[in-house]
């Protein structure tokens, strides 16, 4: 008997447990604690995307286009052409050395003789010195022309160019540029500018870090002519893959590609697509006041397989937040090349840095977004009295490179 009763009461105690184990509430409990955590985990990385997008610095809105003046590429120094010297006059020809008088005595008729050819001597002298003074005094006159045309030429360029002046320019001094970077409003690593000019030749490299692809590094490097940067190399590298070249030939005046094996024409001012932003700094570091809303300038710019206009409107000044404070800068935006363009550049220059870029937007024409903004201590990286002004009119600046911008006080 007491057997039997252990033996009832264990197989109850084990129904039991069979029947809470398998209870379906108990599974509803789990399956849902499972869901709370899965749904906060997502809340919090939302949060913390959320975080990482916000900025001061809205995206630009769709700009619509209020052309108030186009400028075109032109000289930005030119040397007047010297006039013509006058050819010179001919010069008269010597008289005839006299004869010597035979001393022998001569007959009448022989004096006679003499005398008459004398005078036709004497008169065919006196009409070749009349022919060289008629010749003489063309030349003279014609020399006079010469010389009133070419004042007239020199003095119609004179007038020209002072009704049209030269574009005052001035290329911003060497530094090592610093900028927070954001690809698509998400915040990424420190990007930097390296910015080298002599005062007859550049250097251009721009790096910007992206996670899990590698840099995007673009390099452009070349000269100073009369038309302002005159590049002679663009490279541009995205990530592990080989770099894309474009060489600007300027002793054949074409553009060549390693992309692809079709040649364009070389337009006097070409830039590429990073070289026209220290172009952009250089003329308006030059004559800040003429760069006014509305005003549009055309850029001839080559980019890895192609070459195309573009305009390059003013927009206004605005406020940009940067690491170290707000700072006013003027923004200019590319306007669309054609209907459907969805490439975009964005360049803020600001005064306070010497018209240095402050933010650099780029869009990319499958809507990715890369972002470039200053991060150190606002003011340029040399410092020099006319850099927040209206700059110089010569061709380039050679100030001392400078102190590296940072982010230390």
């Amino acid at each position: 008997m007491p057997f039997s009763l252990l033996r009832r009461r264990r197989a109850v105690s084990g129904g039991s447990s069979d029947d809470s184990s398998s209870d379906p509430s108990l599974r509803w409990v789990v399956w849902l604690a499972v869901l709370l955590a899965v749904v906060a985990l997502h809340w919090v990385a939302g949060r913390w995307v959320e975080r990482s997008r916000s900025t001061s610095n809205p995206t630009p809105a769709e700009h619509v286009p209020v052309q108030v003046e186009l400028l075109t590429p032109k000289p930005v120094a030119q040397t007047p052409t010297p006039p013509a010297s006058p050819p010179p006059a001919p010069r008269p020809r010597p008289k005839p050395a006299p004869q010597p008088q035979p001393t022998h005595a001569i007959t009448t008729a022989q004096q006679t003789e003499q005398a008459v050819q004398a005078v036709e001597a004497a008169q065919a002298e006196q009409a070749a010195q009349a022919e060289q003074a008629a010749q003489a005094a063309q030349a003279a006159q014609a020399s006079a022309k010469a010389a009133s045309d070419a004042a007239a030429a020199q003095a119609a360029a004179a007038s020209q160019a002072a009704a049209a002046p030269a574009d005052k320019f001035s290329v911003p001094p060497s530094g090592e540029l610093r900028y927070d970077t954001r690809i698509n409003g998400v915040m990424n690593q420190v990007g930097t500018i390296h910015w080298i000019n002599d005062g007859q030749h550049y250097e251009m490299v721009v790096s910007i870090p992206l996670p899990f692809v590698g840099p995007y590094v673009y390099s452009s490097k070349g000269h100073t002519d009369r038309f302002g940067l005159a590049p002679e190399q663009y490279s541009e590298q995205r990530g592990r893959r080989a770099a894309d070249i474009t060489v600007f030939d300027r002793t054949t005046k074409q553009l060549v590609y390693t992309r692809t094996p079709n040649n364009q024409p070389l337009a006097d001012g070409a830039q590429d697509r990073f070289s026209v932003v220290m172009q952009l700094s250089s003329l308006v570091r030059g004559t800040p006041d003429t760069y006014k809303p509305g005003v549009a300038r055309q850029f001839s710019v080559a980019d890895n397989d192609s070459n195309e206009i573009w305009p390059i409107e003013t927009v206004g000044d605005e406020n940009v937040q940067t690491a170290d404070g707000n700072v006013q800068a003027r923004h200019f935006t590319r306007l669309p090349r054609r209907d459907g363009d969805r490439r975009r550049l964005d360049i803020w220059l600001a005064p306070a840095l010497g018209w240095l870029p402050v933010r650099i937007l780029q869009t990319e024409p499958n809507g990715m977004q890369i972002e470039m903004l200053w991060r150190g201590k606002l003011q340029p990286p040399s410092v020099t009295p006319d850099q927040s002004g209206a700059g110089t009119p010569n061709a380039s600046d050679n100030s001392t490179p400078g102190t590296p911008g940072s982010d230390k006080p």
